[in-house]
């Protein structure tokens, strides 16, 4: 009689995104002296990717298929894998390559685990800050093993919010033209371009919200799922269902004012420009 499917453990995963993340986070700390080597663009000339980010996929991608090699894989810089487990990863190797170019500290190597379409386990390492997030579906978000909530934040007035720019020129204009609506509306604006850090940032309260139209699924994979954990609320741009492509993320007591105000801004009319 043959072996019936098991349903993987999602502390296994977690732990498996964790390892490969920190040895990735530790390549590109070490590679950090030769910063513009074989750097390229992709959609567009502000679109840069180097041989760090390739070399941080690899390492990752080697490490899952190791100890996991029927599990799917979709990558930012490699493309999609198909599986046979059920099992697929969503890798972000380096988010905010200009960031780590320029000898930043805010970049973050993201790893999301989906288990039948549905992100069980995540993890948003930043070795430049020291900082790993984490979570498991149902189990809560952490930093550096300390538990994380949202911000108590109930007014709009008060509140900072981030948000990120798509890489083409049309996209971005449009993206500029929502903040001279928020900014009278909100404490302030920030954008750090790196939109899994974001959402952590939301996720442990150093931010009360945060937007953007036309992510990718690498870009929010795993910190969507810390933010939920850590009690944010989520919904798209245009009031459906969130996604990569469309996707606002708040604390509780702001998320309703937050959507009313993106609404009338006209936060959703960059997705009617694709990158």
């Amino acid at each position: 009689m043959a072996d019936l499917p098991t349903t993987p453990d999602k502390a296994q995963l977690l732990d498996l995104a964790e390892r490969v993340a920190r040895e990735a986070g530790e390549l590109l700390l070490a590679g950090a002296d030769d910063l513009r080597v074989d750097v390229t663009t992709k959609t567009s000339g502000t679109d840069m990717v180097s041989e760090m980010d390739r070399a941080s996929e690899a390492l990752i991608v080697k490490g899952i298929l190791a100890e996991r090699p029927d599990d799917a894989i979709l990558g930012e810089e490699t493309g999609s894998r198909d599986g046979t487990s059920g099992v697929r990863w969503v890798i972000d190797p380096l988010d905010g390559t200009t960031n780590y170019l320029y000898r930043h500290p805010i970049w973050a190597v993201s790893v999301g685990v989906e288990v039948d379409g549905e992100v069980v386990a995540g993890v948003v390492a930043s070795p430049g800050l020291q900082e790993t997030f984490s979570a498991v579906r149902g189990g809560g978000a952490w930093l550096n093993g300390d538990r994380i909530a949202v911000s108590d934040a109930r007014d709009l007035a008060g509140a900072l919010i981030g948000t990120g720019f798509g890489y083409v020129a049309e996209r971005r204009a449009l993206q500029a033209a929502v903040l001279p609506h928020l900014l009278p509306a909100v404490r302030d604006i920030r954008r750090n371009g790196v939109a899994s850090l974001d959402l952590c940032w939301v996720a442990c309260g150093r931010l009360d919200g945060y937007f953007e139209a036309g992510g990718q699924p690498w870009d929010v994979a795993a910190g969507l799922l810390i933010a939920s954990e850590a009690g944010a609320r989520s919904s798209g741009l245009d009031g459906g269902a969130v996604a990569p492509e469309s996707l606002m993320v708040a604390t509780p007591g702001v998320a309703d004012a937050l959507f009313a105000l993106l609404t009338r801004s006209g936060a959703v009319n960059p997705l009617k420009t694709g990158d």
